[in-house]
């Protein structure tokens, strides 16, 4: 415990799913956090909640991240209550919506688009020169998917924005390694979050799900922060610019029985 002691943690869409137990997770661990939603106030104020009932302290604020100012605002915030800013979880985002390719609106590309890979560009550039100007490390956690290299007909704005963050990734990597600045990505596969709702309320859907994974079973929100704690923490000082896929062994297991 207290890998993360008085580090302040920005996590964005940590309202419920990976982000809320990525917060929970963070403050267990002594940090500060930061807890950012959408439109679920009352799930970003649970988060808030349980950060505190884990010793933690923490700010919730109302973002879009998609919008450029909305999201130096929050910066603005966050400076103005902690002081400082020392990790960056890239976890808000969007999912596909079903349409192919022909058949999908502009506005629905767009949305994608400006939510998952501009946002998570608006955050990481604020949050550079912040740690720039503090002179001090920091570590930044861009949440992708499996989705960045398995293609899915009907989720090409998802797909295509996840393996855009995933080189988004590598090139920060490249640009910050001398700075002290690590920046890596967390892949998840099939995780119980809202994402995936129908089978979390529908035991035979999950079932049928889960048998296209090796370990015969979707993962737990808790699962991705334990992973993010090390990726946080000064264990992880020596990594950079790598994917950490969770995904119970899916990724490796396409194309068998072809």
């Amino acid at each position: 415990m207290g890998k993360l002691e008085g580090k302040v943690a920005l996590i964005t869409g940590s309202d419920s799913g990976i982000g809320q137990a990525t917060a929970i997770a963070f403050a267990k661990e002594g940090a500060h956090v930061v807890i950012t939603y959408h439109t679920d106030e009352d799930g970003g104020r649970e988060t808030l909640q349980k950060v505190e009932g884990a010793g933690g302290k923490g700010l919730v604020l109302q973002v879009d991240i998609s919008k450029e100012k909305e999201v130096e605002n929050m910066f603005d915030q966050v400076l103005e209550k902690f002081g400082r800013v020392n990790i960056l979880l890239n976890n808000a985002a969007i999912d596909g919506q079903g349409l192919k390719v022909a058949d999908m609106p502009t506005e629905n590309w767009d949305k994608a688009i400006k939510t998952n890979l501009y946002g998570t560009f608006f955050c990481t550039r604020r949050f550079i020169n912040e740690v720039r100007n503090q002179k001090e490390k920091g570590k930044i956690i861009n949440v992708t998917s499996v989705h960045e290299e398995i293609p899915a007909p009907g989720t090409a704005e998802y797909c295509a924005s996840k393996g855009a963050v995933r080189n988004f990734t590598r090139v920060l990597a490249l640009e910050l390694a001398g700075e002290g600045i690590n920046v890596n990505n967390i892949a998840p596969g099939m995780i119980l979050t809202p994402m995936n709702q129908e089978a979390i309320e529908d035991k035979a859907t999950r079932r049928e799900q889960v048998q296209h994974i090796p370990m015969k079973r979707a993962g737990k929100p808790g699962e991705i922060a334990k992973l993010a704690v090390f990726l946080a923490s000064a264990d992880a000082d020596y990594v950079t610019g790598s994917t950490y896929v969770m995904d119970g062994g899916l990724m490796r297991s396409m194309g068998q029985g072809a």
